[in-house]
Order: C-alpha cells, then structure tokens, then sequence
C-alpha cells in the first residue's frame, strides 16, 4: 500500500560487503520487504561503503575507538545514536569484525542478526571454515543467528548447508560457503521482516513454511 514505510534495516560490516550486496539487491528486487536505512563501518575504506554509494544506499564510517576488537564504550553510544536516527528496526551484522556489547546489545535488544559461515554450534570464531578442514568434517555451511553477549552463541534462525569436497582449499570452501551465505541470509532477514519468525527461550519457529 502505498505511503507506508518499510520496514528499515541498518547493515554493519567490516570488509567488502558481499553479503551487504546480496542484502541491499534483495531489497531492491522485493524478495525482502524492506529497505537498507544505512550502512556502517568501522573501516574507512571498506569496499561495502562504496558498494552502498553506487545503490544510493546512505553509508558512512564511524570511528571503532581504540580497541582492536571491539567498539569503545563512546563508540557504541555513536553507533546506537546514528542508527536510531536512521529509524533502523533490525541490525544486520555482515562481516563485521567486532564484539558488541552491553550498551548496543540493549539498545537493539532481540533485533541484531550474524551471518556465521558454519552450521553453529560447531567452529565458532574466526577462519570457522579452515576450522572445518582441519576437523576433517564432510559437510559445513552457514548460520544465521540472533547475537547475544556471547561469541556466535545466539539462537539460530536458519542454516544452510555446504558439503566439503576431497581436494577443497580454506580458499575454494569459503568461496561456496559465501555463496550459500548471500542465498540464506537474504532469506532469514525476509521472514524477519514478514513478523514470521517466533522465539521461545533459545528456540525459533516461524509462522509460515520457511524454504
């Protein structure tokens, strides 16, 4: 219906922002309705801040503060403002390399996502791909999940999985692992946004068929 705001996503990332485009393009082709309100990064030069400038998606680097692997406690209250005043309803982490805690985790609290490449709860943490390998397992893939205090430890909404092939490198196993990545998450944040997906405890079900 027409003059009725979408729903507003607000996308952070670190990197190139391949799974930004896969967000950003799915909004745009309606399989996910809603629309990207902003893009950050704690990184000046991030290649998803221009990917966002040639989708005229508003995008803007904010200073991470002086830790290495977490945003300041300044830093978070700049984050949380900007993203309020972009009137983001659900956050959207795509690569972004650093811990969130208390002040965002309340701010965003039940509506911050994570797109982790292996079906959690197995390899958390970084190179989880490489971790793959070196466990020997036959199949991976990816999760998307709620993020909470912990690391890669939030409930999970729905996974996708990628088999391990005999002669995979870290390399060619991340590339098709992304690959499923920019297929789920897409996915995810669409019945996100349709209301369908339900929390009970650490548990989510979702109130229609979910493919």
């Amino acid at each position: 219906m027409a003059g009725i705001s979408k729903f507003r996503i607000g996308v952070l990332g670190s990197g190139t922002g391949s799974n930004f485009a896969a967000i950003a393009d799915a909004c745009l082709a309606g399989r996910i309705p809603a629309e990207v309100a902003l893009v950050v990064s704690d990184v000046e030069a991030a290649g998803m801040l221009e990917k966002a400038r040639e989708r005229n998606i508003p995008a803007t680097y904010l200073s991470p503060g002086e830790f290495r692997a977490k945003l300041s406690p300044e830093a978070e209250r700049t984050y949380v403002k900007v993203l309020k005043e972009a009137g983001v309803e659900l956050v959207a982490l795509a690569g972004f390399m650093r811990i969130l805690q208390g002040t965002f985790l309340n701010a965003f609290e039940g509506r911050i996502v994570n797109i982790h490449p292996s079906l959690l709860p197995s390899f958390p943490g970084l190179d989880a791909w490489k971790q793959a390998l070196v466990h020997g397992v036959r199949v991976t893939g990816c999760s998307v999940h709620f993020v909470d205090a912990g690391m890669d430890s939030g409930s999970i909404i729905g996974q996708q999985t990628v088999p391990v092939l005999d002669n995979d490198t870290p390399e060619t196993l991340r590339v098709r692992i992304q690959a499923a990545e920019h297929e789920l998450y897409p996915k995810c944040l669409a019945a996100l946004a349709r209301g369908e997906v339900v929390v009970q405890g650490r548990r989510v079900f979702f109130r229609a068929s979910f493919a």
